[in-house]
């Protein structure tokens, strides 16, 4: 069998709110296997954010282990963790974080020329962009997108350089039904086609069942592990 992309072993997170400790993270374990599309669902606090930004090299865990790739972060120095994000982790998150007063191409190169990746995409990319729907709208500013047409471009964004992990947070969270019905199917098909693994973070078990598998959280906690009778059409 092949080695997991992502192991968590025993992950905890705790926060100091002057003599107060929050304790965000009580000891998760986790694998999520290469080309999976994994949903991790729970209510806000539940820890499922705090979650999302420790398998992305964002902030560091209080104790535990996370690899990436048979990567351990904690024992890469913080270039080594960062070049292995640019290179292996995809962002997505409910704000889009597009920068307002570039196109929607120059937002997505910026992503490439941060990555050392040259800002021109492949002709597999070109193809994504017509599969995403914002072909014709890569010269438009944020201003001129609708919301969901942002999010599939910060999803192009995220996508650009091919990295083995999509990690989206709240996705659909700032969009209508139409709009993130369409963003999910997007997810859905970059898993199917692509092989790519995406692992999505919801309070919405509508959005959960997209997955194959969902994780759910509580109080900092996996409290069980459940999986779709059937992907939604």
């Amino acid at each position: 069998m092949s080695e997991p992309i992502i192991e968590v072993r025993d992950l905890r997170k705790v926060y100091r709110a002057g003599d107060v400790e929050i304790h965000a993270l009580r000891g998760v374990n986790l694998t999520v296997e290469a080309g999976e599309l994994l949903c991790v669902v729970g209510p806000s606090g539940s820890g499922k954010s705090t979650l999302f930004h420790i398998l992305g090299g964002l902030t560091p865990p209080t104790s535990g282990q996370v690899l990436i790739g048979g990567r351990d972060l904690s024992r890469l120095s913080d270039a080594a963790r960062t070049e292995l994000r640019k290179k292996m982790v995809g962002f997505v998150f409910q704000k889009y974080n597009l920068l307002p007063t570039l196109s929607a191409a120059d937002n997505i190169a910026i992503a490439r020329y941060i990555a050392g990746t040259g800002t021109v995409p492949d002709p597999k990319f070109e193809e994504m962009l017509e599969l995403l729907g914002i072909g014709q709208r890569m010269n438009h500013k944020p201003r001129a997108l609708s919301g969901g047409e942002q999010q599939r471009v910060a999803i192009a964004r995220a996508i650009v350089n091919h990295p083995a992990i999509l990690l989206a947070d709240e996705p659909t969270g700032n969009l209508d039904s139409k709009n993130s019905e369409a963003v999910l199917g997007v997810l859905r098909d970059l898993n199917e086609r692509l092989g790519q693994t995406v692992l999505m973070i919801t309070h919405d078990l509508n959005v959960a069942a997209y997955g194959h598998r969902i994780v759910h959280m509580l109080d900092g906690e996996i409290v069980e592990t459940t999986h779709p009778s059937q992907n939604r059409g």
